[in-house]
């Protein structure tokens, strides 16, 4: 293994030299004998980290962390625990519009029964939910706040394969971490973990955590949103393209939901072995395997058997080629299609329809209160279990217990369970069960609790 000061500098010196020759004005000149790349001075180095610092300070006013309670005991990948044995949930946003729109993941909220945005000034904000595609597991948020420092997003589909990125995120809760590496690949699919998968793959390291930030590249521009790691691999990192992030997020923003077009067809990528068998075949494409009567495909002609070659005007190399074109068109546009059929070309058309897709169920976080008047807890005096009493002259101190908590109320959003010990209610000490009944009845009430030896404070509104 190389030292690493002499690996560094070895690939910043390949990485500054093929820059200068991309960008280099001057006619092309005869072959010159090979030798050694100069090693990369001092200056140039700064350069390179000055780069990717200035990327961070642009980004990362636009980056969020957030907190989730969550209602399960999943500790799942994205989920860890406190002191207060209260399974709470992590990851990270971005700002999409000036006036609190924040995009991040789905599977960052799921089940979530409190939302907590903390802003890089330091601000923590309650989170609501806008909507939510967990065909594409994104999700937006907005918090109660204007004058945001906003993303910029860039192009996706023109990014290239090899160019340096930068990961922004709150991985393990520590928030605003800023990881570097290269777009590893674009259009990986196949994963079987969302309906609708595009992915952009890097290297750059990505934990538990920086879910839902952004992927950037060095104008400081989101490229992706990460979305999650091959945690069989190492350096393999998969992100939502921006292109598909930014259609998702507005349609969000624009109706609560994505309403996704609609080809009606199965597809299969055109292995060689197959397209042996079948006349004239192109070398790629997509197989047509399944056409659903009376879709979008149907009435354009389309059969089991076709092999789209080209849609819209672009070449087809697999069947995520198929997949990608339809979700970046919207319901009603017409798709041009060609297709190899029996070795003949065939050119047809075929006008997208809206997906049937179910609305994805409300989160707890978003169902109404239980109607019930109060905070939905109801608490009465105890002897405290962690003191003896010494004799009958001195008995033992007096707390409250939590006897019952009502579904879906603040007390239940908030945490808390039957048998929580009540050790402070609104800055009052050993308070009693009427006393936090006082205390509850503005319908606010900070709580210092002790579940199983742990202690924690609960704020229930």
């Amino acid at each position: 293994m190389y030292p690493r000061p002499f690996v560094s500098s070895l690939f910043v010196a390949a990485a500054l030299a093929c820059a200068s020759n991309a960008h280099a004005d001057a006619p092309p000149r005869a072959a010159a004998p090979a030798r050694a790349a100069a090693p990369p001075t001092a200056a140039q180095i700064r350069a390179l980290g000055d780069a990717f610092a200035d990327v961070a300070d642009k980004v990362s006013p636009a980056v969020v962390q957030i907190d989730v309670t969550v209602t399960s005991g999943d500790a799942s990948a994205m989920r860890w625990f406190r002191a207060d044995a209260t399974t709470r949930g992590m990851g990270s946003g971005v700002i999409f519009s000036s006036d609190g729109a924040i995009l991040t993941n789905n599977h960052v909220i799921e089940d979530a029964r409190a939302i907590n945005v903390r802003l890089k000034d330091g601000r923590t904000l309650p989170g609501r939910v806008v909507g939510r595609d967990p065909a594409t597991d994104l999700a937006v948020l907005r918090v109660d706040a204007k004058n945001l420092p906003v993303a910029n997003f860039a192009d996706s589909d023109v990014a290239r394969v090899g160019e340096w990125v930068v990961a922004i995120g709150s991985p393990f809760g520590l928030g605003h971490t800023v990881t570097t590496g290269v777009l590893s690949a674009k259009g990986r699919g196949g994963v079987g973990v969302n309906a609708i998968e595009d992915y952009l793959q890097t290297d750059a390291s990505i934990n538990p955590g920086n879910s839902g930030g952004p992927l950037v590249n060095l104008d400081g521009q989101v490229l992706g949103i990460n979305t999650m790691i091959v945690s069989k691999g190492q350096g393999i990192g998969l992100a939502v393209p921006s292109n598909i992030a930014r259609r998702v997020a507005t349609q969000i923003l624009k109706t609560g939901h994505v309403e996704r077009a609609w080809i009606g067809i199965g597809l299969q990528d055109l292995t060689p072995q197959i397209a042996a068998e079948i006349p004239a075949a192109p070398s790629t494409g997509a197989l047509v395997n399944s056409v659903v009567a009376s879709g979008p495909a149907a009435k354009a002609n389309l059969e089991p058997g076709d092999v789209i070659a080209l849609v819209a005007g672009k070449p087809v190399a697999d069947a995520q080629d198929v997949i990608r074109q339809v979700f970046l068109h919207d319901v009603g546009d017409v798709l041009p299609v060609e297709v190899v059929r029996g070795g003949k070309r065939y050119q047809t058309k075929v006008t997208l329809e809206a997906r049937r897709e179910s609305s994805p169920p409300p989160l707890p976080v978003e169902k109404p209160s239980s109607g019930q008047s109060g905070l939905g807890i109801m608490v009465r005096d105890v002897a405290d279990p962690a003191q003896r009493a010494s004799s009958t002259q001195n008995p033992a101190s007096k707390l409250s217990q939590i006897i019952g908590i009502v579904p879906d109320s603040p007390a239940d959003r908030a945490g808390l369970k039957r048998g929580d010990i009540v050790l402070e209610a609104d800055f009052v000490r050993q308070p009693s069960a009427s006393q936090v009944e006082t205390a509850a009845k503005d319908g606010r009430l900070l709580l210092r609790v002790r579940r199983q030896g742990s202690t924690f404070y609960t704020a229930v509104r």
